[in-house]
């Protein structure tokens, strides 16, 4: 199913989120505060991704999208971006039963190119394997770029479309890396700082946007009820009026 961008048009808004895009920021200061190894955070890290699974589950959020690793996160030391992809390669080794066995599909975007072929096998496996399962929908975005999305998508749009040389929305939206899922309807940054950071550019377009002092490792479900009571008490116009969504529910 392709979704539909919100500018052209109004989606349903409903009180529980349907997806949930997260910046998990702050793991390694949070390993720093306790003199403990950066990793040691990206570690903890891990284990927070696994309760704010489960707490979407049981709140019935339909998509969970977290930002792992950007395209901009090669230019950290060599040693740590080696330890990062050793992690990700443990977390899919343990996780992928877990979640096929709970009915979680997992996806994973962004440029895989640049991973070595045993991490690129892994993902395509642990995609195959969850397809059809309907629960949760988990994307992890890896060596993801917000522009890097815009254009990919505008490169395989043009070459379905030799000679075109006007486009529309729709026809760009379908060569998105997530086009699969429906646009966040709350984006979520951990760490305290207040930027998207190059993550879903064009999905975030009417996204509701929280930020939190709190690093990533203590995100917990309390963490993500507070965000979620934030996006509740906003009036979602998508470019309408108040006066407008109060006589829609008269």
């Amino acid at each position: 199913m392709i979704y539909k961008s919100s500018t052209t048009a109004v989606p349903e808004v409903a009180r529980v989120p349907r997806h949930v895009a997260i910046i998990m920021d702050g793991n390694g200061r949070w390993a720093t505060k306790r003199f403990l190894p950066r990793v040691a955070g990206h570690v903890k890290g891990v284990e927070a991704v696994r309760g704010c699974v489960e707490a979407c589950i049981q709140r019935g959020i339909e998509y969970l999208t977290l930002f792992a690793f950007s395209s901009e996160n090669w230019r950290r030391p060599e040693e740590e971006v080696s330890l990062l992809m050793r992690l990700f390669v443990t977390a899919l080794e343990r996780e992928v039963a877990k979640m096929h066995a709970n009915n979680i599909r997992l996806k994973v975007v962004g440029d895989l190119s640049r991973f070595d072929s045993k991490l690129q096998d892994m993902i395509a496996s642990a995609e195959r394997r969850t397809a059809n399962n309907t629960r949760l929908t988990v994307t992890i975005c890896a060596n993801y770029g917000g522009r890097w999305d815009i254009m990919q998508a505008t490169s395989k749009m043009v070459a379905a479309h030799p000679g075109l040389t006007s486009f529309s929305e729709e026809q760009l939206a379908t060569h998105l890396a997530m086009a699969y899922a429906p646009e966040p309807d709350l984006f979520i940054r951990t760490g305290g700082e207040e930027r998207i950071s190059n993550f879903l550019l064009w999905q975030l377009a009417y996204s509701e946007l929280y930020f939190t002092d709190t690093y990533w490792p203590d995100f917990s479900i309390e963490s993500l009820d507070a965000a979620i009571a934030s996006y509740q008490s906003r009036e979602r116009r998508f470019g309408r009026t108040g006066d407008q969504l109060a006589e829609k529910k008269s």
